[in-house]
């Protein structure tokens, strides 16, 4: 695995996902993905599907892996990043 480098939109992730904000992937039939970081008042902001793949294949959120929509979390490995931030 590469070094890991959180940019700006990574640590924006982790930092909504331990504030109670949740991150979902919605897929369509033809397996476009959409992604949507959602806070608690209702709000949405579409994130690149780019950026989730980076936190995942570093270890820091994981899925239920549904479809069509998965719910993301933060691995205990997440956690503790996102409380450096």
């Amino acid at each position: 695995m590469a070094a890991m480098r959180l940019n700006h939109l990574h640590q924006h992730i982790l930092r909504a996902m331990s504030g109670q904000g949740f991150l979902k992937v919605h897929r369509d039939i033809e397996g476009n993905k959409i992604c949507k970081l959602h806070a608690l008042d209702g709000g949405e902001e579409v994130i690149p599907p780019a950026a989730v793949a980076y936190l995942v294949n570093h270890g820091l959120i994981d899925s239920n892996k549904k479809f069509p929509a998965a719910t993301y979390w933060l691995t205990p490995f997440g956690t503790e990043r996102a409380k450096t931030l």
